[in-house]
């Protein structure tokens, strides 16, 4: 079976300024290295729907979805919070994305392929049940996990977050989910500057100090991911792809490199082919250094798809 890929033309539309590093440039620099490494054709194409707003309301409140589609401006850029501005297009961007995660769940649910990479933007998981932050605007993974456990009836899903930034959005809706575990790895002390202390059997942090290499997150995710994983046994794997831990990006201070983020994609395989008939959607979070974005998530789309 393929691996789906999820974009849509909306996603370029999004744009909160010239300097501002989370671009749409990032969308064309995975897609141009994916044609480039003789990929791109081999993977199911899909443009992403809208998230209805029924979709959206199992993870934000009404009032939060109606102040975001609120601040859309007719022109120019609104701020909604320092980090993040919305011009014209940025609500149907932001219902493109969250709908990517419902399109990708709803395709590997019905076994119309095994997994599925969603290549859109704005990212999500900085953003909580009622607070935009961090570039994000609706918790697109968030979407596609509820929409597992609502419509398809799963009882336990897992999310695997190995942005530089700790995914404190997504821990903020599923604090108190029996059915999610959340497992995060983040450069700490940084941006959020949470979650390193929290204790859960669910929520299992990984903050990694700066200047940490492969060799610590590979220490980390088999120390505290793994083990936890194979206890929770989920039903369905969701991926926060970042890829802004790679050493040539300098977002933050960490020293990943393409092979890293290539074993911890075949290693949550392993535990998706254990526990969840190999049920796997990723989506695109962080990552802005162009050339290193690009070519580490070609590295973890070609694991994803066998090649």
């Amino acid at each position: 079976m393929q691996t789906a890929y999820i974009s849509h033309p909306a996603c370029l539309l999004h744009d909160m300024g010239r300097s501002h590093p989370e671009c749409p440039a990032r969308i064309k620099a995975i897609e141009d290295q994916l044609i480039a490494s003789h990929i791109f054709g081999f993977l199911q194409h899909h443009d992403a729907p809208r998230a209805t707003r029924e979709q959206l309301e199992r993870v934000h409140s009404p009032a939060y979805i109606d102040a975001i589609e609120a601040a859309v401006p007719a022109e120019g850029l609104a701020m909604v919070d320092p980090d993040t501005w919305m011009n014209p297009h940025s609500w149907e961007a932001a219902l493109r994305a969250a709908g990517a995660l419902v399109l990708g769940t709803e395709l590997v649910m019905q076994g119309m392929a095994e997994n599925a990479f969603c290549n859109v933007r704005p990212p999500g998981h900085h953003a909580t049940r009622n607070q935009s932050m961090g570039f994000c605007l609706f918790n697109n993974v968030a979407v596609g996990v509820v929409h597992a456990l609502e419509h398809h009836g799963l009882e336990r899903v897992a999310i695997v977050d190995f942005d530089v930034h700790h995914g404190n959005g997504t821990e903020d809706i599923f604090r108190h989910d029996p059915r999610v575990m959340l497992c995060s790895s983040f450069q700490h002390p940084f941006y959020p500057h949470c979650g390193a202390d929290t204790v859960s059997d669910r929520i299992i942090p990984a903050p990694l100090p700066a200047y940490t290499d492969g060799a610590g997150f590979r220490a980390a995710v088999t120390e505290k991911f793994l083990p936890a994983l194979d206890r929770f046994k989920p039903q369905m794997v969701f991926i926060s792809a970042g890829f802004d831990a790679h050493r040539e990006d300098d977002m933050a201070s960490l020293k990943l490199v393409e092979a890293d983020y290539a074993w911890v994609t075949q290693e949550i395989k392993k535990i998706a082919a254990a526990h969840a008939g190999n049920r796997i959607v990723s989506a695109l979070e962080g990552g802005y250094e162009l050339h290193a974005l690009g070519r580490s998530a070609t590295a973890h789309i070609k694991v994803l798809c066998d090649m």
